[in-house]
């Protein structure tokens, strides 16, 4: 039976993988670990599509390791353990468990002493973050690397390929002449990328040119309704987002109700609000990350269909909520500028002076305690001097803010003019 086109192009070495330069660059982490062949317990965090399982495939093909792989979705501890017995007979294993994120705490402490043991190398695939939804004991003994959506060129070239190697395709003669449409309807995934290569492909006439019009009319035929893994999932999940950040209640409203009809987690969504609480309210409403993170505690003990009530709770909340996004533009800001200033010291009158000798260099000397001052204050520098006077956080004008801006204002003179 004839592979679908997805499987038949799924990268078989290192040098067939196109993305993930930040990983697998000349010179980068996990280039190095393929190349040695010494593998360790990993887990990939990344959007769908984007190679996780293929780069487990390649791992240990090149630690000449087999590997077995597993679906959070279906396996269980039965399937575990079968794993690790067999691993027992025939020696050191790589165990590749997708959506890893749905194992729960019985089946994650499963693999805790074969992955403890060396017996398996643990190769886990998540779309959720992982200090969420793994365990701590099981966490600690695996690398995390962060995998990224493909950007348009990676695709392009995927595309190319694929037209050029194909066993089937190549025989065709098809020309791309407009890629637009096929990114759009792939999102960042390889994958998704692929099959809907495949359908447009299967669908082309005796012109074998592709256009965005073409893609468009075929994509419309066949597309499916919103559901977790469907086409619409990312699109229905930014509008929820859009909605809140809009202070659209009754938006808000309707897209989550969409998501929960289509069998979303709960957790998933509870999960955004709280990112959203600190992303798109921050200090104009500090109760918003309060409200945000009591909502998912009660998610994760009552389940639903009750938490459908404390998630509605939040969402008006948060939508009705006044915003701000300064701390998150400051946190921002700040990286970037700690990137390129990371050799500047730390102020001798900021560090600490447990010995003598640190004493003797004056660290600390300059050093004033604020408690010990009026109204718990005192004017000193706390950047670097080089970055004397650089601004992050600029407070956001609502009510709350405003009072910290006046503050701030108060207490720093000109050095908080805003």
């Amino acid at each position: 039976m004839l592979q679908p086109l997805a499987e038949r192009m799924r990268p078989k070495s290192l040098d067939q993988i196109i993305g993930q330069e930040h990983l697998l660059g000349i010179g980068k982490s996990l280039r190095q670990i393929i190349e040695k062949g010494k593998l360790h317990s990993m887990i990939f965090w990344g959007p769908p599509g984007v190679g996780k399982t293929t780069l487990a495939r390649v791992l240990a093909n090149h630690a000449h390791l087999p590997i077995e792989q597993l679906s959070a979705i279906s396996a269980g501890v039965k399937e575990i353990r079968a794993v690790i017995e067999n691993a027992k007979q025939v020696g050191q294993t790589v165990l590749f468990i997708d959506e890893i994120h749905r194992f729960n705490k019985s089946q994650q402490d499963a693999l805790l002493g074969a992955v403890e043991n060396g017996t398996l190398i643990l190769i886990g695939a998540t779309t959720e973050n992982p200090s969420f939804e793994v365990n701590a004991a099981l966490l600690s003994r695996c690398q995390v690397y962060v995998l990224k959506s493909l950007e348009a060129e990676d695709l392009k070239l995927i595309l190319d390929s694929t037209l050029q190697e194909d066993e089937i395709l190549k025989k065709e003669n098809i020309i791309v002449k407009e890629y637009d449409a096929l990114f759009y309807f792939s999102g960042g995934d390889a994958r998704k990328l692929l099959n809907v290569l495949e359908l447009v492909c299967e669908n082309l006439k005796e012109d074998k040119t592709i256009t965005n019009v073409f893609v468009e009319e075929i994509i419309q035929t066949y597309i499916a309704r919103y559901d977790k893994s469907g086409e619409q999932h990312y699109d229905i999940i930014s509008a929820f987002i859009k909605s809140i950040r809009g202070s659209d209640p009754n938006a808000a409203i309707y897209w989550m109700a969409r998501m929960i009809n289509a069998g979303e987690d709960p957790k998933f969504i509870a999960r955004r609000l709280l990112i959203l609480s600190s992303e798109d309210i921050g200090n104009a409403n500090p109760n918003a990350l309060l409200l945000a993170n009591a909502c998912f505690q009660a998610v994760a003990t009552i389940g639903y269909p009750e938490c459908r009530i404390t998630l509605a709770q939040c969402v008006t909340y948060l939508a009705s909520s006044p915003k701000s996004n300064a701390s998150y533009l400051a946190i921002d800001g700040a990286i970037a500028l700690a990137e390129k200033t990371s050799n500047l010291s730390v102020p001798l009158h900021l560090r600490n002076a447990p010995t003598k000798l640190m004493k003797n260099l004056n660290y600390g000397k300059e050093y004033q305690y604020a408690h010990n001052h009026e109204n718990n204050f005192v004017n000193l520098e706390f950047l670097p001097q080089e970055m004397s006077g650089t601004k992050f956080y600029e407070p956001g004008n609502n009510a709350r803010e405003n009072e910290l801006r006046k503050f701030l204002k108060e207490r720093w003179n000109k050095k908080y003019n805003y």
